[in-house]
Order: C-alpha cells, then sequence, then structure tokens
C-alpha cells in the first residue's frame, strides 16, 4: 500500500471546493470531503490503475463531483498535485509538475 502526501496548495484547492458547496447546501461539502477520501482510499491501493494525463501525471476523476485529483506515484509514496473542477483551468495543474 502506498503513503499520500499533498502538495500544499491542495489544501487551497480543497478550502475553496468546500466552501463553495456548503454555500450551496449545508452537509454537501461534507460530502465533498467523504467522496475525496473514497478516491484517496482507490488511489493508495492501485494508483496504477489510473490514466496518465501528462508525462507521468495520472488522474483520478472523483465520483458524483466535477474533480479530478491529479498525482504522481514515487517509490511507495503518492504525491497529489492538486485537486480540480475538470471543467475550469484544465490545464492548471501542469504548473505543480
Amino acid at each position: 500500500m502506498y503513503s499520500i502526501v499533498f502538495k500544499p496548495e491542495v489544501y487551497d484547492n480543497l478550502k475553496a471546493a468546500y466552501d463553495w458547496y456548503e454555500s450551496q447546501r449545508a452537509g454537501l461539502g461534507e460530502d465533498f470531503i467523504l467522496t475525496l477520501e473514497e478516491s484517496y482510499a482507490k488511489i493508495t491501493r492501485s494508483p496504477k490503475q489510473y490514466q496518465q494525463v501528462y508525462k507521468s501525471v495520472r488522474r483520478k476523476l472523483v465520483r458524483r463531483f466535477p474533480y479530478g485529483i491529479f498525482f504522481l506515484i514515487r517509490k511507495d509514496t503518492i504525491i497529489v498535485l492538486a485537486i480540480l473542477h475538470t471543467k475550469r483551468e484544465p490545464k492548471k495543474w501542469r504548473e505543480r509538475v
């Protein structure tokens, strides 16, 4: 099993998305976070099953929400580069590679 680490910018992405979903409906931000945690578990179990979208960067699409988790595999560690809306600024994560 792989460990998972997040680049510092990821926390800004998460906070903005969480706040937006909570403003739409109370509890929706929590649902978003729980769905992300489910995605992290899947990534750490078998990260190579997800598509390479740019060089060695892979992407896991998030169930129920239009977000992608962009990550690298380094030895026994998953490095999450970005968690971004798939329709807004779709190439922004490339700046973090």
